[in-house]
């Protein structure tokens, strides 16, 4: 890359930051998962060393898997919920019950009270924690217009995430060397009620949704999360590796505690240290991947985390020594920092809005019981075949899925590519405009692409309108009543009039040149467009104004609009 190149990129990296921080809703709900997510590191910490102290490392993997069963089972379950409202407010209702759950337990710990109770409060938390990832997931698409002000707010998130995955186990690990356990879960119950009152203050137009039915059908509208994972093999391929990040995830829990107290002999802080290399390489990572934004190989870069994040485990085992597991843990924060952006923003681009919220909860549910499957998997095998052999074989999943991946997923980058370019089309038409990401791209997967020749109509004034055409390249004369009144060229659109004020064309459109055309529906354009109160409000001020300038003679179907 030549020096204008590395330029340009550096510049893309700084905007995926700056961008974040004008749009105010973007930054309290990026501020809010710094909260939420630093709550349950620190938390994560805490719990592992009162399950060691209780029962040993089999305790240990115990409480991972059963802190994950019911969080799984209920993901997808209550994940409905926030598709059907406004998604912000789901979110301040799930941070305030960790909140809750997280500060009884710090005085169940501080009063030396049953630890069956801090292990239900863990449950409990849990799966409020784990309601709280698709809904924010699902939230930040529509506070974004563009694929790139999205995957700009999934590096900063992966940075915040990085960050919190640091400061959490840091946090712990401190205060641990001072204080107690009951200290941190405190602390980490202060930090999720901070995320509420952060997003009790995000403010925006929220699109259409369904509402809540009077006779709900969780399951039913759980079902339908699944099926749109199970109907694209991209989302199932991407699912699925990153449940195999998520059991070596799990199994790291355990291998913090076990590597650190007995193959190391650090002690207690030293399990917040080991966890603390892993965020010092997310941060790290997470700058980096701010260079990934506009790449173009989101899927490639999703394949490097998964193998990130087994390999240097792996390796751990062969040099068990607390220099070498410090920096190779480093490396799995990388990794981390890699699937947060792209992982996430690619699943954000392939599911439909609609049940995005669920398909994120059938990826939290997943997640939830690969870590608990993790967690109890590497306890046993520990018991089966030591600590260094449990770190290689484990370890080395990841990578082998990785590479048997890595075709498919660059298929899946081009793919990408050729839907950015149409919504970048799209965008340049003005009603089009405000429209978020999720609206955009909605109208851009029911894209047609229609070609006419020199000299040929490509609407009729007086006949009936069915579609709505943006220009890709060409030009096109607007014939009203016989004469020439505008002219299109790339970049506009027309054909609104008659969708819009259920009327016949008011005007003929003619190609002056060969066009390229992209074509959209009569429903897909109306239901989209109307849907949105911005994108409402510019059309019909719009409609009305070209039909007061061109009427009576000169009206037609869409008025010029800048290239």
């Amino acid at each position: 890359m030549g020096l204008g190149g590395s330029r340009r990129r550096l510049r893309e990296a700084a905007s995926a930051f700056t961008s974040n921080w004008r749009n105010h809703n973007l930054r309290r709900a990026q501020l809010s998962f710094l909260g939420a997510w630093t709550a349950e590191w620190a938390f994560t910490v805490a719990l592992g060393i009162v399950a060691y102290n209780d029962g040993g490392a089999l305790a240990l993997g115990l409480v991972g898997l059963l802190r994950m069963l019911p969080s799984a089972l209920l993901a997808p379950l209550l994940s409905p919920f926030a598709d059907r409202g406004r998604r912000e407010r789901v979110l301040v209702v799930v941070s305030t019950l960790r909140g809750v759950a997280t500060g009884v337990a710090a005085v169940t710990v501080a009063l030396a009270g049953p630890i069956l109770v801090v292990y239900a409060l863990a449950v409990l938390s849990t799966i409020a924690a784990t309601l709280f990832r698709p809904a924010h997931s699902a939230l930040l698409p529509t506070l974004c217009r563009t694929g790139h002000e999205l995957a700009s707010a999934n590096v900063v998130r992966g940075l915040l995430d990085s960050i919190a995955t640091l400061v959490g186990p840091l946090l712990a690990a401190v205060l641990l060397a001072f204080t107690d356990v009951s200290v941190v879960f405190a602390v980490a119950a202060a930090a999720s009620f901070w995320a509420a009152l952060l997003l009790l203050r995000v403010r925006y137009d929220a699109p259409p949704r369904t509402a809540a039915p009077r006779r709900p059908d969780l399951g039913g509208e759980a079902l339908e999360g699944i099926r749109a994972v199970a109907q694209n093999r991209d989302l199932v391929l991407i699912l699925g590796l990153a449940a195999a990040q998520s059991l070596t995830r799990g199994a790291l829990t355990v291998f913090s505690v076990i590597v650190a107290i007995e193959l190391l002999d650090t002690g207690d802080p030293g399990v917040g240290a080991l966890m603390a290399a892993v965020g010092v390489g997310a941060v790290l990572g997470s700058l980096g991947a701010s260079l990934l934004v506009g790449t173009g190989r989101l899927g490639a870069w999703f394949a490097v985390g998964v193998g990130l994040w087994g390999l240097p485990i792996a390796l751990v085992g062969v040099f068990p020594q607390e220099i070498a597991a410090l920096g190779l843990l480093a490396f799995v924060g990388v990794g981390n920092a890699l699937i947060d952006v792209a992982g996430f923003t690619l699943i954000a681009r392939l599911a439909p809005d609609a049940v995005l919220a669920r398909v994120f909860g059938v990826l939290e549910s997943l997640v939830a019981v690969s870590i608990g499957l993790g967690a109890i998997l590497a306890s046993a095998v520990i018991a089966w075949l030591g600590v260094e052999a449990a770190l290689i074989g484990i370890g080395l999943i990841c990578p082998v899925l990785a590479v048997a991946s890595w075709w498919r997923l660059r298929r899946l980058d081009r793919s990408v590519d050729t839907l950015d370019v149409d919504i970048g089309l799209l965008q340049q038409v003005p009603m089009l405009a405000p429209l978020p990401l999720p609206a955009i791209e909605q109208l851009a997967r029911g894209l047609e692409t229609v070609t006419v020749p020199a000299g040929q109509a490509v609407v009729t004034q007086g006949e009936v309108g069915d579609r709505y055409f943006v220009i890709e390249s060409g030009e096109a004369d607007v014939v009203g009543d016989g004469r020439v009144v505008a002219t299109l060229g790339q970049g506009d659109g027309f054909g609104e009039i008659a969708l819009l004020r259920r009327t016949r064309r008011t005007a003929s459109v003619v190609a002056r040149t060969a066009l390229a055309l992209h074509a959209l529906g009569s429903d897909r354009f109306i239901s989209v467009v109307l849907g949105y109160s911005p994108s409402a409000r510019a059309a019909e001020a719009g409609v009305q104004d070209r039909l007061d300038r061109f009427a009576p003679r000169e009206s037609f179907d869409e008025p010029p609009t800048t290239s």
